[in-house]
């Protein structure tokens, strides 16, 4: 990456965009809503069971101009998801800048692990053990969403419940290739301690991309 290039995507005016499309959001909070997806490539969590593995490595996704990907986004939806890979590797300021100026819903889903950039209008917190959340994400995030793999996720989940703020929202999701197994646990736990809600990803089961 040319020093010029790599300057721009270092302050956010240019970012490693790995797709961008319109759809039907199919998780948490905001399942059923019409929303245009921003893709960002980059991300060092690395999950076993990520449905994404492409989007890892930066340097296959183009440098693209932050107001570019804004002048796509604005013509589809009012409501803008950004994700990954793990879109707070770059700082999200110049990009969720640009969006607010056009009137748009900007909402992040993140694992936390870098420190929050940007300004949002909703942040999903999706926290992994490999690498856990920064401390300033917790009070801040509007829904938790943890992923379930395994009977140990829930100690897991508690643990990060623990510290997030008291309006928080939230979702235990069962990891995609586990659900047949997971889902009763899920129900079984939700049902026995109500402070949680079963999130499912509705757009697999509905086929939509």
């Amino acid at each position: 990456m040319k020093n010029e290039v790599k300057s721009r995507v270092d302050k956010g005016e240019l970012l490693p965009l790995m797709e961008e499309f319109y759809t039907i959001q199919g998780e948490g909070y905001h399942k059923g809503t019409a929303a245009y997806f921003i893709r960002i490539g980059g991300c060092d969590v690395g999950c076993h069971w990520c449905d994404v593995k492409e989007s890892w490595n930066a340097d296959l996704h183009p440098p693209t101009e932050a107001t570019k990907i804004v002048e796509n986004a604005k013509k589809y939806s009012d409501t803008i998801v950004i994700t990954g890979g793990e879109p707070l590797m770059w700082d999200m300021a110049p990009l969720t800048g640009l969006l607010k100026e056009n009137d748009l819903q900007v909402h992040i889903e993140t694992s936390g692990a870098y420190q929050l950039t940007g300004i949002w209008d909703w942040i999903c917190l999706s926290p992994k053990k490999i690498k856990l959340p920064t401390e300033e994400i917790y009070a801040k995030a509007h829904e938790l969403k943890v992923i379930v793999y395994n009977k140990d996720d829930f100690k897991f989940a508690e643990e990060q419940a623990a510290r997030v703020n008291d309006d928080c929202i939230l979702y235990l999701q069962p990891e995609w290739s586990k659900r047949d197994k997971i889902v009763p646990h899920i129900v079984d736990y939700v049902m026995a301690n109500p402070k949680w809600k079963v999130s499912l990803q509705t757009h697999k089961y509905l086929n939509i991309p």
